[in-house]
């Protein structure tokens, strides 16, 4: 297969599209936001609900609030038409390499880096969030926002420190993407998500993760 992947598949439809989620499991799924039976992004939250593969959105669209949109509805990656092939390999490629290379020491040998909140752990080498000893499934994005929290226990971030640090743009145009995805953080972390015990808000400031 071209590119060294295993197996590609194809859909043409939405329905086709969540037919095939059901049967095949995906590391990265293209998503055009233009399909003959719907949108994109209606189509991609529906797609998070049964797998947590790399979404990348495909439009002709351009605007800041199209690609936010983009984040918002699950989505993790944005790409605009037209578009060269090989942008798309590059990212899925980058994306590959964040997501599986193993942080080593100069030794030479494995390290695992393990955040450990006592109610939950995030265990940075294997991609792995535990609450209470068992593991739950999260985003490529949450885990990410997740895990740069992690590494900064009790530091306060704005809004717009989370933007460019975890979704690599230096400016917000709808604060409901960053809204949505520390409700999703709080909803597999928090023993009670509408009363935060970790992940707090910091009234006028932004948000910050609680380390005893």
């Amino acid at each position: 297969m071209k590119e060294g992947y295993a197996s590609i598949k194809t859909a043409f439809t939405a329905k086709e599209a969540l037919q095939q989620i059901e049967v095949y499991s995906f590391d990265f799924i293209v998503l055009d936001v233009m399909l003959p039976d719907g949108n994109g992004f209606e189509l991609g939250p529906k797609i998070r609900e049964k797998t947590n593969a790399y979404i990348l959105y495909l439009t002709a669209k351009t605007s800041d609030l199209d690609v936010l949109t983009g984040f918002a509805m699950g989505g993790d990656d944005y790409v605009t038409k037209p578009f060269n092939p090989l942008e798309i390999v590059a990212r899925m490629k980058a994306v590959q390499r964040r997501m599986f290379q193993m942080p080593m020491e100069a030794s030479g040998v494995k390290k695992s880096l393990i955040y450990d909140f006592g109610h939950f752990q995030v265990n940075e080498m294997t991609k792995e969030l535990k609450v209470k000893g068992k593991s739950v499934t999260c985003s490529p994005l949450v885990f990410k926002l997740l895990l740069y929290l992690c590494k900064h226990p009790n530091r306060v971030f704005s809004k717009e420190e989370l933007f460019e640090a975890v979704w690599g743009l230096n400016h917000i145009v709808d604060d409901n993407t960053i809204m949505v995805h520390i409700r999703r953080v709080r909803e597999r972390i928090e023993p009670e998500p509408s009363n935060p015990k970790y992940l707090v808000t910091v009234r006028g400031l932004g948000y910050k993760l609680v380390k005893e």
